[in-house]
């Protein structure tokens, strides 16, 4: 007679479900799965082992993320599940913190706190960097965001490197005493030197990576925006709307640049929001034009801009964050 089919505790699957269905031979065992039943789970192809000492339970992870945030999220966990003792580092740091902006495929990496050396398994990356203090996020051992970012940036392209900077400011998890603090930390580290400037980049009001994106390629291309996040202040005097680039043109109007970020309109809801807004700006002597990511990445945005600023007159014109421009009728 065939053994019956064993049953994943409901702890184990809660667990696993925080983290995109992973789980640790310690995490099976606290869960009550012995050594011996999680064999025979991946022998019944029920699990499967990406890793020695991590088991891949097919367990679904949380709801409201997407494919590519999900594979980041499994790479980040990889290395301290199988690494008891160690606390992750770098980008899969970050992107275990909620960063975003980190490239598509991310590395396993972790340190063991002393700097000791430890070798890997498969394609989890030891390195040798000494932390006095961490955080746990989720019961994951994570470097402060803070030492992250020191420990990221220069291993990053610009455009990633500054995306990520921005992510965690915009989320409140540094400030920028924190920011100046991570730059003089990563200076002893191989490719910081060439890196050093982008901090000075960094933008908290930025809300998505794209957002950054077309920052940064609007700089690059001589047409740095006279505003992030602008209010837009109707007839009554209410305002009416945020647009994410703005550049004041000279005869009163502006040119209103609004980035679609992956994450923040997604969804009806959102696109009916969107619409609702952009109905509002619309019509009236100002330019209106809307991006994707992609567009936003590959320089079409700053193209685009270029062209429509020449063609203005436009002349830099920087305001203050939280000044209020109205609506030309």
């Amino acid at each position: 007679m065939p053994s019956p089919p064993l049953v994943v505790p409901e702890r184990a699957r809660r667990i696993a479900a925080r983290q995109e269905g992973l789980l640790s031979t310690d995490q099976c065992r606290s869960s009550g799965i012995t050594r011996q039943q999680a064999a025979r789970l991946v022998a019944q192809g029920r699990w499967r082992r990406p890793v020695r000492g991590v088991y891949d339970t097919g367990v679904p992870g949380e709801p409201g993320r997407d494919r590519l945030d999900r594979a980041r999220r499994r790479a980040a966990l990889l290395g301290p599940l199988a690494c008891p003792g160690t606390v992750a580092t770098g980008v899969a740091a970050l992107v275990l913190h909620g960063v975003q902006g980190a490239p598509v495929e991310v590395r396993s990496e972790v340190t063991v706190p002393d700097g000791s050396a430890r070798r890997g398994p498969g394609p989890v990356r030891v390195r040798r960097l000494r932390l006095r203090r961490w955080a746990e996020v989720d019961g994951i051992a994570c470097a402060l965001p803070e030492d992250a970012l020191a420990q990221a940036v220069p291993t990053l392209p610009r455009y990633r490197a500054v995306a990520m900077m921005d992510s965690a400011g915009h989320r409140g998890l540094v400030s920028r005493a924190l920011l100046d603090r991570a730059r003089e930390k990563s200076g002893d580290l191989a490719g910081s030197a060439a890196r050093r400037s982008w901090w000075d980049e960094c933008d908290p009001r930025a809300e998505s990576p794209a957002e950054t994106w077309a920052r940064l390629s609007c700089a690059d291309a001589g047409v740095e925006p006279d505003a992030l996040q602008l209010r837009l202040v109707g007839e009554s005097g209410r305002v009416v709307a945020r647009v994410d680039l703005a550049w004041l043109l000279p005869d009163g109007s502006a040119l209103l640049v609004e980035i679609d970020g992956r994450d923040a309109h997604t969804g009806p809801e959102a696109l009916v929001a969107d619409r609702i807004r952009q109905n509002r700006i619309s019509g009236r002597r100002s330019l209106v034009r809307r991006y994707t990511g992609r567009e936003a990445c590959n320089g079409t945005v700053a193209r685009e801009v270029a062209r429509l600023l020449a063609a203005e007159g436009w002349r830099p014109h920087p305001v203050r964050a939280d000044h209020g421009f109205v609506l030309p009728r």
